[in-house]
């Protein structure tokens, strides 16, 4: 089974709706998530606008980035964390969708970003399953 590695700092928000997405809507690969800082908690307004779309993230938790992550993964996915000093995944080949970190902006943003995220998402499965 083939399989998807998402990468942000905090893995709070974008990576963890991104792993979301990828395992409700794929049907032959998986999708993990990680950061690189993980934060203590999934950010409670990424849980929201996910549980506005039927899909519970609250009970994820934000993981430390591994090497066996790395090179289990088909695909690395980072959010707009590619930046050498942050996001280590640049050490296999990675693709960066450039997302906006929505930490501390509005609920709006939040699901803006759940959108892109989810439009992204439903190319990355569509590409994968051909």
């Amino acid at each position: 089974m083939k399989k998807v590695l998402f990468v942000c700092v905090e893995n709070s928000a974008r990576s963890q709706m991104a792993e979301a997405f990828f395992n409700k809507m794929a049907k032959s690969a998986r999708a993990e998530s990680a950061g690189t800082k993980p934060a203590a908690a999934v950010n409670p307004m990424a849980v929201e606008v996910m549980r506005e779309v039927g899909i519970d993230i609250s009970a994820a938790k934000p993981k430390m980035i591994t090497r066996e992550m790395l090179e289990a993964a088909d695909r690395v996915i980072t959010m707009g964390c590619i930046s050498g000093e942050l996001c280590p995944a640049t050490l296999v080949p990675t693709e960066d969708w450039g997302i906006e970190d929505p930490a501390g902006k509005s609920i709006e943003k939040f699901r803006e970003i759940r959108e892109l995220i989810r439009i992204r998402v439903e190319k990355l499965v569509e590409e994968m399953e051909r």
